[in-house]
């Protein structure tokens, strides 16, 4: 390969040989990107950066020969480890409201009252995700299956359950930025 652009055609045509001598050139550096922009979580940077190439494979016909193919790599990178960190703070939620379930009753009225209410909430905004989406969304969050297992359960690929769990995800979000004060007083009157 001659330059950047030819690679990035030969790319687009399926070349294995062109994917890895980006995949050698870009991995270090968007390695230490995201290591800096995750404050040094090896584990996440590797995770993101594998991750952003395989979906560089997977959308490789897109690409646009005469742009740059780091800062499309960057995009990528940034854009997975913010929807990680998100689906950690959507699961850390989750996971409270499961431990309170399970307490023994002998709350305050108002607290289980806030606690039916974020469960209700959940719930709702699950049950408005598209039905393949939601499936998809309950094995991962509340039957714990990996990315894998629904793949194989599904019949579908492993980038579709992500990309699926992503988008959930982001709808999740979403909906909580909306209702960000209920739902802030909910949590808080839980977890005190």
């Amino acid at each position: 390969m001659t330059s950047e652009v030819e690679e990035l055609i030969a790319l687009k045509n399926g070349s294995h040989k062109a994917f890895e001598a980006i995949y050698n050139r870009y991995a270090g550096k968007l390695y230490n990107f995201i290591m800096t922009i995750s404050h040094g979580d090896k584990y996440m940077s590797e995770e993101v950066i594998q991750s952003a190439f395989v979906r560089l494979w997977e959308t490789k016909e897109r690409i646009d020969p005469e742009k740059s193919i780091l800062f499309y790599l960057s995009t990528i990178s940034r854009n997975l480890l913010f929807n990680r960190y998100q689906r950690q703070t959507i699961e850390f939620l989750y996971q409270k409201l499961m431990i309170n379930e399970q307490k023994p009753y002998h709350r305050q009225t108002e607290n289980e009252i806030d606690r039916k209410w974020l469960e209700s909430f959940v719930d709702e905004l699950i049950d408005q995700l598209p039905p393949a989406r939601k499936k998809i969304f309950i094995l991962r969050k509340k039957e714990d299956l990996s990315t894998r297992e629904i793949a194989e359960a599904m019949n579908i690929s492993v980038s579709t359950v992500e990309t699926q769990l992503s988008l959930a995800m982001k709808f999740m979000k979403a909906e909580f930025a909306k209702n960000y004060d209920k739902l802030f007083l909910a949590v808080f009157f839980l977890l005190i």
